[in-house]
């Protein structure tokens, strides 16, 4: 069945490993939306990341960060739907990995944007706009969209496993293969529970949906879309659950495989 949206992730598999899109890939979404279909960025980014890929979503410019937390209007630099995660149950879970896998830090992504803990391992640049605080559970300005835990003594994995086993049901984490960082989303908050409210929105069945992907966060996108594809340097589960491979994201994977979509679809 052809599609009538497309949904790929930015980081890996759309951007080029030095963080830039291609002319080739804004050039293939933009003839993609001149036959008629939906784009949507869906990304463990937080919104701020998006507004310099203004030119890539095209005129309706929907892009779904922070793995699901927010849906952000890139063109106008608007959360206008989030998803966060209960106060006590921030608390909760710092107070439990801090017990349990002692030297972790935090930080929070917020609508308002990112606060950190003073010894957070940071491996971006922050914000100039950056909140600190001694402890990341006593912010009282903004609710939390994504929770980031990191462990600088801990091996990405290690750590990735143990997070997960000490989060347990209360949260959901994911791995986007960020530097070793566990990011937390409140419990029905991924990139596929997002992408598929959306698409009820626009009147996409998930069997009309184009996913992209690279990391395991990407997993439950892919699995829900009806048709999926890894780029060649996906992670190696990725690489087993899908439906399709393209090339990598250095080579314009997703761009050649939209190039030929639009070729049949004018057939």
């Amino acid at each position: 069945m052809n599609p009538r949206l497309i949904a790929t992730d930015l980081d890996g598999t759309l951007l080029r490993s030095d963080g830039t899109v291609s002319a080739r890939s804004v050039d293939a979404l933009r003839a993609v939306a001149e036959v008629g279909l939906e784009t949507v960025l869906v990304t463990a980014r937080p919104p701020r990341w998006l507004d310099d890929l203004a030119h890539v979503v095209g005129a309706r410019g929907v892009a779904i960060c922070g793995n699901g937390a927010f849906r952000y209007d890139v063109g106008r630099q608007r959360v206008f739907q989030e998803r966060t995660m209960a106060r006590h149950v921030v608390a909760e879970i710092v107070h439990d990995l801090r017990e349990q896998v002692p030297g972790t830090g935090f930080a929070a992504e917020r609508a308002s944007g990112l606060a950190a803990e003073s010894m957070f391992a940071a491996i971006h640049d922050h914000p100039e706009d950056l909140v600190t605080t001694s402890e990341i559970e006593l912010l009282d300005d903004a609710a939390v969209g994504k929770l980031l835990a990191r462990n600088p003594h801990l091996t990405d994995d290690e750590f990735i496993d143990v997070a997960t086993e000490v989060v347990g049901e209360r949260a959901v984490v994911a791995f986007s293969g960020a530097g070793g960082l566990a990011e937390i989303s409140a419990v029905g908050v991924t990139k596929a529970a997002a992408l598929a409210e959306w698409c009820d929105e626009l009147g996409v069945g998930s069997g009309e949906v184009w996913a992209f992907g690279d990391m395991p966060n990407d997993l439950p996108m892919l699995t829900w879309a009806g048709r999926s594809f890894a780029v060649a340097n996906a992670h190696p589960d990725v690489l087993a659950a899908v439906t399709d491979h393209c090339p990598g994201n250095d080579d314009d994977g997703v761009a050649r495989t939209l190039e030929t979509l639009v070729v049949d679809l004018g057939r």
